[in-house]
């Protein structure tokens, strides 16, 4: 079963990043960029082609990344290449567009698969509205009943579920959480819960509120377009909560995963079906488009900022300062990748 669930995992980051490159590849060719590589994988070359059109194709080792390496992405670097084939002095809209068209195909391939789910399946959207209150439950125990509708979590006020359970995972004192919540008869409370605590055969201990969410379902055209657009935003916004709690110190860099997590992860979806497969792979490549948009030196966001700096001060950025920038920013990535590793890799084992 492991070799399948490695299979899958290759193809499905294969085919995340496949998608994110192609769109940098694609718009760089338009644009007439002198391309020199494009490689899915990270790390040593296993298989390469150069195709009739001068650009070596690559597939390597690590399937964690890729990269589209294109004549001049901070300056003039190579004497053999002609002046308006660097990216550097292409105009200031198709460097843009270059730059983010990686993460726009990772959202929409994201919507495509969201869309198409949908279309076959059906959605289904977990609502604020508790269906059932477990019996000797904390939350029962506490005051929660059924049909109760969850408004706020501990201030923080959920416009669906897939939000409400980002703010179960805030640090919170006394390991008290405060559901504000309008009952069926639409009196408005705030109650107290402190969640029960429970350890999984691995000795991992975690909350337990005792509740089931309703789910409500919808079939058709519309309800899928509708369907895929409302679930990007949901984990778009999940993934800003998220990112938001870290820099707060609400959310612990435990919380995070790396392909390790990955792999458990698509690993525990397939027992599910290809519903729960095709889910992961929106979600992911939701996931990726999001981290690589960030104003971070060495993501796509990062060579972004520069250039809104760039445009803003009427000048180039100093090369040096812009490639010390990223190479920074690198190290600093991989040092954050080797340790959330480590940790799923304890965590598995």
């Amino acid at each position: 079963m492991w070799i399948l669930s490695l299979i899958l995992f290759i193809f499905i980051l294969g085919i995340i990043i496949l998608v994110h490159e192609f769109g940098h590849f694609m718009w760089a060719k338009k644009s007439n960029v002198f391309i020199y590589e494009f490689s899915i994988g990270m790390g040593p070359v296993i298989h390469t082609h150069k195709g009739k059109d001068g650009i070596n194709y690559n597939i390597r080792a690590l399937p964690i990344g890729g990269f589209v390496q294109m004549a001049g992405e901070v300056y003039e670097d190579d004497s053999k290449i002609a002046k308006e084939k660097f990216l550097c002095n292409r105009p200031w809209y198709q460097r843009l567009i270059i730059l983010a068209a990686g993460v726009i195909n990772n959202f929409i391939l994201a919507l495509v698969l969201l869309f198409v789910m949908s279309l076959i399946w059906g959605s289904n959207n977990t609502t604020r509205e508790i269906l059932k209150v477990e019996d000797n439950s904390a939350a029962m125990k506490y005051g929660l009943k059924d049909g109760d509708v969850i408004t706020a979590i501990n201030g923080h006020k959920i416009s669906n579920w897939d939000i409400g359970q980002i703010y179960l995972y805030y640090k919170v004192k006394d390991d008290t959480y405060i559901f504000d919540v309008t009952h069926k008869d639409g009196k408005q409370e705030s109650l107290k819960i402190i969640p029960n605590k429970v350890k999984d055969d691995e000795g991992n201990e975690s909350n337990v509120f005792g509740i089931q969410m309703k789910v409500q379902s919808e079939k058709g055209f519309l309800a899928s377009i509708k369907y895929a657009f409302q679930k990007f935003g949901s984990v778009i916004e999940s993934m800003a909560i998220t990112l938001g709690g870290l820099f707060t110190g609400n959310l612990s860099i435990n919380n995070l995963s790396g392909p390790v997590g990955i792999y458990k992860v698509i690993d525990d979806s397939l027992q599910y079906g290809i519903m729960q497969i095709i889910y992961i792979t929106a979600f992911l490549s939701i996931n990726v488009g999001f981290i690589n948009i960030l104003p971070f030196p060495a993501f796509d966001g990062g060579h972004i900022m520069f250039m809104i700096i760039e445009k803003i001060k009427g000048s180039p950025i100093n090369s040096k300062i812009e490639n010390t920038c990223n190479l920074v920013g690198f190290a600093l990535l991989m040092l954050l990748m080797i340790y959330i590793t480590i940790k799923d890799i304890l965590v598995l084992f």
